[in-house]
C-alpha cells in the first residue's frame, strides 16, 4: 500500500508524542488519528479500519515492563489481524520490543525517532510480503534500499562501496573518516545491512552530544534510583545493540575520561550500568565515525592511541563532494525525485546551466548541503525546469573556513571550542532561529539542544 493512502492510529499517553506524530504524518498519509487512552483502542478499531497502529509499550507512570504493550498488541491481533503494528519504545525497552516482534508486531521504532526513518519504516510495514500469511507473525521489514544507498559512480565512491562489501560480512570494527555531510552514517548503515547481523538492531549514538554526566547512563544504562532523575532502570545503547551494530558518531570529540570508559567496555566486552556492580556482557559490532583528524589528535595526546587501535581495524575515508563532481548530477536528480514525491509535486528537470552550476560549486557542506539546496529548489522553483537562479549557494570563498586544512604554522583550536564557535555562528546567522541553525549544522533540534547545554550557550 502507498503511504499516502494509509489510515494510521497512534496510541501513546504523552501529549508531545501525539502532537509530533500528528504534525509529521498529517501531510504524509490519508488520515491520522491519535489517542492517549489505550482503553479506547478497540472502540476506534471497530469504528473504522486502520492500516497501521503506532503503539506505545508503557502507559502507567513509573512502570516500564512493556506488559501493557503486549496486552494491547494481543487485542489488536485478535480484532484486526492484518493491521500492521509498530511499537514505540525507548532504548531501555528494546529487548521487550524484540520479544513483541515474535508475538506478532510488525516492527518497532525507537524514541526519539528520526522523521525520515519513521516514514520509511512505516512505508515498509505497509507493504505486503509474499511469505506473509494471515495470523502469522510478520517479519521485521527492512528499510528500502534507497534509504541507505551510497549513491555515486565516481571512482572514489566505487572504491568505498567495494571496501564496505568486503568488510561488512566480517566482525571487524570500522572507523569512518570524512568531512561533515559526506555520508558516514549511510556508510555505517550499509555496513550493517550487508553484515551477518543485519536482522538485529542498528543503534546509533552521537557521543559528542552526551555530557560527561550522561555518557555512562546513555551508553551503559542505569538502575532505578542510581541518580536523581532515574525513575526507572534503563538499558544503554551497548546492550540495546547486542547482536547487532553500534554506531558511535563524532567519536573524535569525546574527552579522555570518556575514552577510558569506552576502551574498558570494548576490551572487556561488557558494561556496568550506573548504580550497579554487576557487569552485563554485550555482543556488538562497532562502527565509529569522526570528521576530526584522529591521528593528529593521538600525536598531540588528545586521543588515546590504544582506543584508536580498537576502533580502526578497518579505516574507510568518505570523499568530499568537491572531489567527485561527476556524482553531483546523479545525487541532485535523486534528491529531486525524493522531495518531489514527499511534497506531491511533479519531478522537475534540471537545465544544463543548473547542472553546470551545481557541478562547479565546491560544496563545503558536501552531500548534505546539496540535499538541502535541491530540497529548497524543488519547493520554491518557479517552473518544471530548475534554473541556476533556483539554487542559492554559499559563495566559494567560504570554503576555506569550512575545510579542515590546518597547517603546522596555524595552531588548531581545541575541538570543543571550534564546535562551540560554529554553533554560535550558525545561531547568529539565523537570528536565533534554532530550527534553521540545526538544519544548517546537519543536526536534529534535540541534538542541538544537547550541545547548547554542553557548551552552556
Amino acid at each position: 500500500m502507498n503511504l499516502k493512502h494509509a489510515r494510521i492510529l497512534v496510541v501513546d499517553d504523552e501529549r508531545d508524542v501525539l502532537f509530533a506524530l500528528q504534525l509529521l504524518l498529517k501531510s504524509e498519509v490519508r488520515e491520522v488519528v491519535t489517542e492517549r487512552n489505550p482503553e479506547l483502542l478497540l472502540s476506534l478499531l471497530r469504528q473504522q479500519p486502520f492500516d497501521a497502529v503506532l503503539l506505545d509499550m508503557n502507559y502507567r507512570s513509573g512502570q516500564a515492563t512493556g506488559n501493557e504493550g503486549f496486552y494491547w498488541l494481543g487485542r489488536i491481533r485478535e480484532h484486526a489481524p492484518t493491521t500492521a503494528v509498530l511499537l514505540l519504545t525507548a532504548y531501555g525497552d528494546v529487548r521487550t520490543a524484540v520479544r513483541a516482534l515474535k508475538a506478532g508486531a510488525t516492527d518497532f521504532l525507537l524514541k526519539p525517532w528520526h522523521n525520515d526513518q519513521l516514514l520509511q519504516t512505516l512505508a515498509a510495514a505497509l507493504q505486503p510480503t509474499p511469505s506473509s500469511k494471515r495470523g502469522s507473525s510478520p517479519k521485521k521489514a527492512a528499510a528500502p534500499a534507497a534509504a541507505t544507498a551510497l549513491l555515486g559512480e565516481s571512482a572514489a565512491m566505487q572504491e568505498v562501496r567495494a571496501i564496505i562489501e568486503k568488510v561488512a560480512p566480517t566482525e571487524a570494527n570500522v572507523l569512518l573518516l570524512g568531512e561533515n555531510g559526506t555520508g558516514k552514517e549511510l556508510a555505517a548503515r550499509s555496513l550493517h545491512e550487508q553484515s551477518r547481523r543485519a536482522a538485529r538492531p542498528f543503534v546509533a549514538a552521537d557521543v559528542a552530544a552526551l555530557s560527561e554526566g550522561l555518557f555512562e547512563s546513555e551508553l551503559f544504562g542505569h538502575l532505578k534510583g542510581a541518580f536523581t532523575d532515574a525513575q526507572a532502570s534503563r538499558v544503554g545503547r551497548f546492550e540495546a545493540a547486542t547482536g547487532g551494530t553500534l554506531f558511535l558518531d563524532e567519536i573524535g570529540n569525546i574527552g579522555l575520561p570518556q575514552q577510558a570508559k569506552l576502551l574498558t567496555a570494548l576490551q572487556n566486552r561488557q558494561v556496568v550500568p550506573v548504580g550497579s556492580n554487576t557487569p552485563v556482557p554485550v555482543d556488538i559490532r562497532l562502527v565509529s565515525a569522526t570528521n576530526a583528524p584522529l591521528h593528529a589528535l593521538v600525536a598531540r595526546g588528545a586521543f588515546r592511541q590504544d582506543l584508536m587501535y580498537r576502533l580502526n581495524t578497518v579505516e574507510i575515508t568518505l570523499p568530499p563532494l568537491r572531489e567527485r563532481a561527476d556524482d553531483v548530477p546523479l545525487l541532485a536528480q535523486h534528491f529531486a525525485q525524493m522531495y518531489a514525491a514527499r511534497n506531491r509535486q511533479p519531478v522537475p528537470e534540471f537545465s544544463a546551466a543548473a547542472l553546470r552550476k551545481l557541478r562547479e560549486h565546491p560544496w563545503p557542506g558536501n552531500v548534505r548541503e546539496l540535499q538541502h539546496a535541491v530540497e529548497r529548489a524543488v519547493i520554491l522553483g518557479a517552473g518544471p525546469v530548475l534554473l541556476p537562479t533556483d539554487f542559492s549557494l554559499r559563495p566559494p570563498e567560504s570554503v576555506a573556513a569550512s575545510t579542515p586544512a590546518a597547517t603546522e604554522a596555524e595552531p588548531a583550536l581545541p575541538l570543543l571550542e571550534v564546535e562551540k564557535n560554529t554553533i554560535q555562528q550558525a545561531i547568529a546567522r539565523h537570528q536565533g532561529n534554532l530550527t534553521k541553525a540545526a538544519k544548517e549544522l546537519g543536526l536534529t533540534r534535540t541534538a542541538l539542544y544537547r550541545r547548547l547545554d554542553k557548551h552552556d550557550i
